[in-house]
């Protein structure tokens, strides 16, 4: 009786990977709203990236202007 318990339990495990295995595959749909708030997001955070890179670099060059003048 023993070895029917075993093949039974291995028996429902790989069924209950079957399935397991089945919803990953079938929650895989891409939703393309999804992506293009990820490239806007993305898109956003490049321009603030740049806007405060360029402001530090003027920030910069007015600090010399200013030393080198007096």
């Amino acid at each position: 009786m023993s070895g029917e318990n075993i093949t039974n339990t291995s028996i429902q495990t790989d069924s209950t990977k079957d399935k397991e295995n089945l919803k990953s595959k079938i929650k895989k749909k891409v939703d393309i709203n999804i992506l293009l708030n990820k490239v806007r997001a993305e898109e956003k955070k490049e321009k603030y990236e740049s806007a405060v890179f360029f402001s530090l670099i003027a920030g910069a060059i007015l600090v010399t202007g200013l030393i080198v003048s007096l």
